[in-house]
């Protein structure tokens, strides 16, 4: 499995948004960016973390820092869930698991003695150059935005 360090080039991909536009990562070249993967749209967890974003959407805009949600889901999934909830940043279809594998949140996980593959719950920030500047893996939902700003104070 890939893990990423401090100073890694991010993985560049391109997927689309909720709206069906193409997004990259460089697109956001000379900005911060907070890029998380989550399991699946409207889930107790992932909305639990999306929210709390959506609620600190203004916090990391003051810091240069744009949001970036990526999932399985498909675009009108993620259009629902965005529109349920208001979060107002661009969520991101990664039906074929390929950008969450590059960025190491694809892997195995176990529930109810069952093992299996899924979105292992991550987030990143990623520098103005494009680079990793911290990583955190199997993130709880609540603790993306503390990470965040704490990482966007030091």
């Amino acid at each position: 499995m890939t893990v990423l360090e401090i100073g890694d080039v991010a993985p560049p991909f391109s997927l689309l948004d909720q709206h069906g536009r193409t997004v990259r990562l460089e697109d956001f070249r000379g900005r911060k960016v907070l890029v998380y993967f989550y399991p699946e749209a409207d889930t107790p967890g992932c909305t639990k973390q999306s929210c709390a974003l959506r609620d600190h959407m203004q916090d990391l805009a003051q810091a240069e820092t744009d949001i970036l949600g990526i999932s399985p889901d498909l675009p009108d999934k993620q259009l629902a869930f965005d529109e349920k909830y208001g979060l107002g940043f661009p969520l991101l279809s990664d039906p074929d698991h390929a950008t969450a594998e590059a960025w190491g949140a694809w892997g195995a996980k176990t529930r109810k003695g069952r093992t299996f593959e899924d979105i292992i719950r991550s987030s990143f920030m990623v520098d103005a150059e494009g680079r990793i500047k911290r990583a955190w893996y199997a993130v709880k939902p609540e603790d993306t935005v503390p990470n965040a700003l704490e990482e966007l104070v030091s």
